[in-house]
Formats: structure tokens, sequence, C-alpha cells
């Protein structure tokens, strides 16, 4: 196989494994009744804890127009709540709820659950190495997004 068409296969599987891994998330959560966006949404602001919808959006690369619509959902689910900015009143931030918190526990072992169950036949060094090959590929994205060529 020459090396054009390896990179050619490389991308394409990265893309079905990608679109494959989305959905089996966004029905395994579904049983929660999640959506992958809520979920994602869940997954930010427990990492980072309360953020504002820009800062929410830009951790989940969309549009904010596009989060208030996932926010309004969360909202109704009882699964946060938006409160003024302390800093800046005409801002709000994201909290979660109790509610929240729970569900989010829950998408997290579910996530931990798949990422066991996907890499189960996989050696730590097999791992390695694609871990290192992906953040490679994702610096060369960065790089080309930001206007620097790579050689």
């Amino acid at each position: 196989m020459s090396r054009e068409t390896d990179k050619e296969q490389l991308l394409d599987e990265v893309s079905a494994f990608t679109r494959k891994l989305r959905a089996f998330f966004d029905a395994r959560v579904g049983e929660s009744g999640l959506t992958l966006a809520r979920a994602r949404a869940l997954f930010a602001l427990s990492r980072r804890g309360p953020l504002t919808q820009t800062e929410l959006a830009e951790e989940m690369e969309i549009e904010t127009p596009t989060l208030v619509r996932v926010l309004d959902g969360m909202e109704k689910q009882n699964l946060i709540e938006r409160r003024s900015d302390e800093n800046d009143r005409r801002a709000k931030r994201i909290h979660m709820t109790a509610e929240g918190e729970k569900t989010s526990g829950t998408v997290q072992a579910v996530a931990k659950s798949l990422r066991s169950e996907i890499t189960a036949d996989i050696s730590s060094e097999d791992l390695a190495m694609t871990l290192d090959v992906m953040r490679r590929l994702s610096a060369n994205l960065q790089n080309l997004a930001a206007g620097r060529v790579q050689s």
C-alpha cells in the first residue's frame, strides 16, 4: 500500500470511528434521557465548574445559539440553572443542579465503561503509539488552522 493511500485510509478510519463513537455514546446516554450535546455540557461543567454561556460554547466548540437550545432543554430537565454572574450582571453563569451532578456521574460512568470496552483488546504499547499519532495529527491541524504550514 502506498504512503498516500495509508494517509487517506488513516483519516477515513478516524472519521468513521468518530462518527460511530458519537452515535454509540449518544445511544448509551439516551437511555438516561440525554443527548450527546447535553452530556458534553455536563462533562464541561463537571470538569471546569460554573461557566458563562460564552465559555461553555467555546469549551464545547459550538455556536452560542446552538448552546442556548441545549441549555433550554437541560433547564427543563432540572440539570442546570442559569444565574447572574456576580462580576457581570449581564452574563449568565451555568450551574449544575443536584440532579445535574447525579446525571453527570452517570454519564461519566457510561463514558468510562465505553472507553474500557472499546480498548479492552488493545495493548498499552499500541494505545501509547496511537495517542502519540493522534496528538501529532491534532497539532498539525491546529498549525494549519493558524496558517502555519507543515513541511
